[in-house]
């Protein structure tokens, strides 16, 4: 069982920017993709813009970006987001964990094959990254699987 327990806070414009990709579990829509970041914007119509992007293989491959949108249902768990990259079909987008200056996440989703390190910078420190790992892990994660992501240097 997972524990997809959301943070209680959530300062959404302190959210927006970009984040970087640090690790992910493996899934079809980011495979072989590296230098990955997740963009956020608000939208004016209270929506958030989200874009995807990366490099296929290596920094000189091919860039993929995909654009899509997310919302949060509802105010009273504002870690929960829906989010959306083909019409109207949505998806979980949970901020699990998120640390007080908005420098790093742990994202999950309804499911377990889906997981997230984000951090504001290219690299994250190493125990920062595992206390992460660590934490994903207590939820019930199979963080064995967790492909670290590689980004370009600052």
């Amino acid at each position: 069982m997972i524990d997809k327990t959301t943070v209680q806070h959530l300062d959404i414009e302190r959210y927006m920017g970009t984040w970087y990709e640090i690790a992910r579990l493996p899934n079809r829509f980011e495979k072989d993709l590296i230098g990955v970041t997740a963009t956020y914007k608000l939208r004016d119509d209270g929506k958030l813009e989200v874009i995807n992007a990366g490099y296929k293989n290596t920094f000189d491959g091919k860039f993929k970006e995909a654009t899509g949108k997310a919302k949060i249902p509802n105010p009273e768990e504002p870690g929960k987001l829906k989010v959306s990259f083909f019409l109207f079909f949505y998806s979980e987008y949970n901020i699990l964990e998120l640390d007080d200056d908005y420098q790093y996440a742990l994202v999950g989703s309804s499911t377990p094959k889906y997981l997230w390190i984000l951090s504001r910078t290219p690299q994250l420190e190493e125990k920062t990254y595992d206390m992460l790992v660590q934490q994903a892990q207590a939820r019930g994660y199979d963080t064995s699987e967790l492909i670290k992501v590689k980004q370009k240097k600052e």
